[in-house]
């Protein structure tokens, strides 16, 4: 077996749902986001204005780069929703451990590998969601999928219930052809759907009114306007991934029982979620990606779903 066929094996064997590579270059989204951020659309999320250069060449971050290889695991497509005002919506892949502990060390793993493998010494680079990198450029050029009308990876066997990694790698392996087609055709359920209207065109979102940004990224309040329309997701959102043919149709949950819905966190009860003092967040989401926010955030996007409540 090639080096590349050896390591695709390994990914697969450590839990990895796709594997592709591809080689090192220039991104073809520099002008677009140049635009993008000039918008405003980025929001309060700074650092996406930093690194913009490593972020369109990733030679930058690794020197002598000449491969990048992009894997995708399968997050869960189950997980209690619900339209009782009175209990929090939290996104699925949130309702579970955190993906970037479960993948990171297994992409770790994984250029350990293929260090040992190559017979030489090899320099890498692994991120999940953590590096200056455009990771579903990447992904599409590794031939995992293609970039849907509401902004994420789409592949026609597991939709868009994915999370994506990368390892940047000083060697060349055997890349997988571009993924070419665009199979959202005519369809525009997603932007449709979004309830604040945040994706304001195919393949453009104004991150600003994104649920996901309002409920996780932003610090500060969140603007009067777009509370009513928030319902009762108190983290992250699901709505454009939920309407998306490829998604109802056809997508599978992960084998990954790490990442499945903790006992609780389909449904909480608002009251039960504004109760909670640092001691008790800190136990009820231990190694769960809702940490990011913080109580305080928490407790604001609650704040806001028991406005919409009544």
């Amino acid at each position: 077996m090639s080096l590349t066929a050896r390591i695709r094996e390994r990914a697969y064997t450590l839990g990895f749902d796709l594997v592709g590579v591809t080689s090192v270059q220039p991104s073809h989204y520099g002008e677009f986001l140049a635009d993008w951020l000039a918008q405003g659309y980025a929001g309060e999320m700074s650092y996406l204005q930093r690194n913009v250069e490593k972020r369109l060449d990733p030679r930058r971050i690794l020197p002598g780069a000449r491969s990048i290889l992009a894997v995708g695991m399968k997050t869960p497509t189950a997980g209690d929703q619900t339209a009782d005002p009175s209990r929090g919506r939290i996104s699925r892949y949130a309702q579970g451990d955190d993906y970037h502990d479960r993948m990171g060390t297994r992409l770790h793993e994984l250029l350990g590998f293929i260090q040992r493998e190559a017979g030489r010494e090899v320099r890498g680079r692994a991120y999940v969601d953590t590096g200056p990198v455009l990771e579903r450029e990447v992904a599409s050029r590794a031939g995992l999928g293609w970039i849907g009308k509401n902004t994420n990876l789409i592949h026609p066997r597991w939709g868009s219930w994915l999370f994506l990694g990368e390892i940047l790698l000083d060697i060349e392996l055997a890349p997988n052809e571009p993924w070419s087609a665009d199979r959202c055709g005519t369809c525009t359920r997603c932007l449709e759907a979004c309830p604040t209207g945040a994706l304001v065109a195919p393949r453009l979102l104004d991150a600003r009114r994104c649920i996901s940004y309002l409920t996780i990224e932003l610090k500060g309040s969140i603007p009067r306007s777009l509370r009513p329309l928030m319902g009762n997701w108190v983290f992250g959102c699901d709505v454009c991934q939920e309407v998306c043919p490829w998604n109802r149709t056809l997508a599978r949950p992960t084998d990954e029982q790490a990442l499945w819905p903790r006992e609780g966190l389909g449904a909480p009860s608002l009251l039960s979620l504004m109760g909670m003092d640092d001691e008790a967040f800190r136990s009820r989401f231990r190694g769960s990606p809702i940490k990011r926010a913080k109580r305080r955030g928490l407790l604001r996007n609650v704040a806001v779903a028991l406005g919409n409540w009544g």
